[in-house]
C-alpha cells in the first residue's frame, strides 16, 4: 500500500495539476470531490493517509451555498495545504475572516515570505535591497483572508493581499492564496515537495517502474479470463495501454485499429507494421472511411463532429467485439487530461471545455465492461509507463494525436478532399521538424516541441503562381511547448525554418496556396483548434 495525499477538489480547472506536482515528488495521490463525507476521510487513515491538500474554486468561502471542508480533515492530526479557495476555506471554518477584495489578482505577483515557516524557509526566487525573501507566483483570486484563525501567523503577503499566506506549524496547517501547482509560480514544485516530503514525511514510494506490476495485477484480477478489446490508434496511450494489457493477459487482448480516413500521412501501414510484426500483438484492421465520412458529411459544429466520431468508434468495435466470443471489455486509452477536459473527473465540479470520444462512458447496447488502466495517469507517466514497459523511444516519446484524428484539425465541414490536402501538409511539417536541429540545444525541432499539426481552415484566399493568379485553401501551423498539457506556449520556431515549411507546403501541395503559425498560448486558446 502507497502512502498517499488526499486532494479535495473544490472545481478549479487546475486542480490535476496539484496531483501532477505531488506525483512528481514521488508520492501516490487521489483527487476526491471537497465534499465528502467525514467518515470517508477518516477512512483514508486505515489507506495511508499522509496528507491533505484542499485545492482552489471560482467559488467564496463566504458564500452559504459554496462546499465546506469536511471538519474532520481539521481533525485527523495530518498536515493540511490550503491552495486560493482552500486557503479562504480553511481561514473561514477555522474563526478567521475571508471578503471580498476591491482588488483582484489575477496573473503574476511578488509575494514577500514571513516567519520562516517550514514550508517556505529557504524557498524564494529573489531578495529585495531590504533583504526581504520574494516569491515570484502566480495568483488567481477575488476574495481574500482579512483576519487569521487563531492559532495561526502571517506567511506570506503582497501589497494588495496582506495575508498570501498564513501557518499554525503546531497542527501542521498550512496555506497560500497563491497557485504553486501552476508552472508559473517558479518555487512551486519546491514547496509541494517540501509539503509532501519533509512536512507530511511520505518517502517517496511512487514511480512508474514499481506500478507496472501492480497495473499488470490489478488487470488480471478485474479481467479475469475474458478477452479484451481495445481501440488502438497508433498514439502514445493507446499504445501504451495496449502493451501494458498484453503484458498482463497476452493472447487475450485483441487490438482494432480504426481507420476512419481521418489518420495521418501513412499512418495504417506503421500501426500495422509497429503492432502486429515487431510487437506480437493480435491487430484487426478495419477500413471504415465510408462510414465515417458518410456520417460528417454536411456537419460544421465540432463538439457534433467529435460525438459522431466518438459513437461511430463505438459502432465498429461492437462489430468486431460480436466476432470474439469471450470478449467481455472494451479497453481504451484515456488518460487523466481527456477526463479533465471532458469535465468527467469524479468531481464534477470543473467546467467541460470540451468533450473527447473515449470519455463519458458506453451505451448499454454495447454489452461491454470497460478497461482504462491509463485513467488516473498523466501523459508525462503514460510515457514513463512505456519506457518502463520496454517500448521504443520514437513511439513513446512521439506527439500526441487525437482520437477524432485530422476531423478536428479539418475546421468546419469534413471532406475527403480537404483530409488529403492537411495529410501532405501536416507530414511536410512534421519531417522539417524532425530534421531541422536547434544548434544551441543539439535536438531537433520535434523533440523542443510538445505537439506540433497543420490546421485546414476552409477558406479561400488569393495567391499568385507562376504568372497565373490562384484562389486555393489556407493551413495554419501549431507547435506548443508544454510540460503537462493543460498549459502550453506557442513554440517559437526559427523563420527559417517557418519559411522552408510554407515554402514545400505551398509549392508539393497543389490546392493550398497560403501558411499561416498560430501564436496562442494555452489558455486562452486550447492546443487543437477544435
Amino acid at each position: 500500500m502507497h502512502q498517499r495525499i488526499l486532494i479535495l477538489d473544490y472545481g478549479s480547472q487546475v486542480t490535476q495539476l496539484i496531483a501532477r506536482r505531488v506525483r512528481e515528488a514521488g508520492v501516490y495521490c487521489e483527487i476526491h470531490p471537497g465534499d465528502v463525507g467525514d467518515d470517508f476521510v477518516r477512512g483514508q487513515i486505515d489507506q495511508g493517509l499522509k496528507g491533505i491538500i484542499l485545492s482552489g474554486s471560482h467559488a467564496s468561502a463566504y458564500d452559504e451555498a459554496s462546499m465546506r471542508v469536511p471538519q474532520s480533515v481539521f481533525e485527523l492530526g495530518v498536515p493540511v495545504l490550503g491552495i486560493c479557495y482552500g486557503m479562504q476555506s480553511m481561514a473561514q471554518q477555522l474563526g478567521g475572516k475571508v471578503e471580498w477584495s476591491d482588488h483582484r489578482e489575477f496573473g503574476y505577483a511578488e509575494v514577500r515570505a514571513h516567519g520562516h515557516t517550514k514550508l517556505l524557509e529557504g524557498i524564494e526566487d529573489f531578495r529585495t535591497v531590504d533583504n526581504h525573501g520574494m516569491l515570484k507566483v502566480w495568483m488567481s483570486h477575488g476574495d481574500k483572508v482579512t483576519g487569521l484563525p487563531p492559532g495561526f501567523k502571517l506567511m506570506a503577503s503582497t501589497p494588495s493581499c496582506p495575508v498570501a499566506g498564513m501557518a499554525d506549524e503546531e497542527r501542521r496547517f498550512y496555506a497560500v492564496q497563491f497557485h504553486p501547482e501552476v508552472t508559473h509560480t517558479l518555487q512551486g514544485q519546491a514547496m509541494l515537495s517540501r509539503f509532501v516530503n519533509e512536512i507530511c514525511e511520505c518517502t517517496g514510494d511512487w514511480n512508474m517502474p514499481d506500478y507496472v506490476s501492480e497495473a499488470v495485477a490489478r488487470i488480471r484480477e478485474t479481467v479475469g479470463d475474458d478477452e479484451v478489446l481495445l481501440g488502438l490508434s497508433g498514439g502514445v496511450d493507446s499504445s501504451v495501454a495496449a502493451a501494458l494489457i498484453h503484458e498482463a493477459i497476452g493472447d487475450k487482448l485483441t487490438c482494432v485499429f480504426v481507420d476512419h480516413g481521418l489518420l495521418r500521412l501513412n499512418e495504417g501501414k506503421q500501426v500495422m507494421e509497429t503492432y502486429a510484426g515487431a510487437m506480437g500483438i493480435k491487430i484487426i484492421h478495419v477500413d471504415a472511411t465510408e462510414q465515417f465520412m458518410g456520417k460528417l458529411a454536411g456537419v460544421v459544429d465540432p463538439e457534433v463532429k467529435r460525438k459522431i466520431i466518438g459513437r461511430e468508434f463505438v459502432e465498429v468495435f461492437q462489430a468486431e467485439a460480436a466476432k470474439l466470443k469471450n470478449a467481455k471489455w472494451l479497453a481504451q486509452g484515456t488518460i487523466y487530461p481527456d477526463v479533465i477536459e471532458s469535465a468527467g473527473a469524479k468531481t464534477g465540479k470543473a467546467v467541460a471545455i470540451k468533450s473527447h470520444h473515449n470519455v463519458g462512458g458506453l451505451p448499454e447496447t454495447l454489452n461491454l465492461k470497460l478497461l482504462e488502466p491509463l485513467r488516473e495517469l498523466f501523459k508525462d507517466e503514460v510515457r514513463k509507463l512505456g519506457v518502463a514497459l520496454g517500448l521504443p523511444p520514437a513511439m513513446v516519446y512521439r506527439h500526441p494525436f487525437p482520437g477524432p484524428g485530422m476531423g478536428v484539425r479539418i475546421l468546419g465541414e469534413v471532406k475527403a478532399e480537404y483530409a488529403d490536402l492537411l495529410r501532405r501538409a501536416d507530414a511536410i511539417f512534421i519531417e522539417e521538424l524532425r530534421s531541422t536541429v536547434d544548434q544551441v540545444s543539439g535536438k531537433t525541432w520535434y523533440d523542443l516541441t510538445s505537439q506540433a499539426f497543420a490546421v485546414f481552415l476552409p477558406v479561400k484566399s488569393v495567391g499568385v503562381m507562376g504568372d497565373g493568379r490562384t484562389y486555393e485553401y489556407v493551413v495554419a501551423l501549431r507547435a506548443v511547448q508544454t510540460s503537462d498539457f493543460m498549459t502550453a506556449d506557442w513554440a517559437q520556431l526559427p523563420y527559417a525554418l517557418l519559411g522552408k515549411v510554407s515554402g514545400r507546403i505551398i509549392n508539393e501541395v497543389r490546392g493550398i496556396n497560403r501558411v499561416v503559425y498560430d501564436v496562442s498560448s494555452k489558455p486562452p486558446a486550447t492546443i487543437e483548434w477544435e
